[in-house]
């Protein structure tokens, strides 16, 4: 699954466009379970000098880069992913915060439980 989910974003980072809102729901599985597509492309954004800098997409899953409002790239989308990553293992969002500001200075910080100890 998760090859997939980077091929996805490999494709999309070839023709420099960074999708800047990966989250559990936009992965989308096929009927039969054998593919998964990259969904809801309606924020992603073509790069023309390799870097863009406005903010936008789910904040569970927004990279640092993005919350201090620094110019970022497709690195933003690969944060994300293993933010989708960690929850497909924890069952919950690596980050979690009563609310924004909090949010905000964990995500910054790096600050996020240990994946279960089930995996290598």
């Amino acid at each position: 699954m998760v090859i997939q989910m980077l091929h996805g974003l490999k494709t999309l980072h070839k023709m420099n466009i960074f999708h800047r809102d990966i989250k559990s729901a936009n992965i989308l599985l096929t009927k039969n379970y054998e593919e998964i597509k990259l969904g809801d492309l309606n924020v992603s954004k073509i790069s023309k000098s390799g870097l863009a800098s406005t903010q936008t997409g789910t904040p569970y899953y927004a990279s640092p880069e993005v919350w201090s409002d620094l110019p970022y790239n497709g690195k933003c989308d690969i944060w994300s992913m293993g933010c989708v990553l960690y929850e497909m293992t924890t069952f919950r969002p690596p980050f979690m915060a009563p609310d924004i500001h909090t949010l905000k200075k964990r995500i910054i910080a790096g600050h996020y439980d240990r994946i279960s100890s089930f995996y290598s």
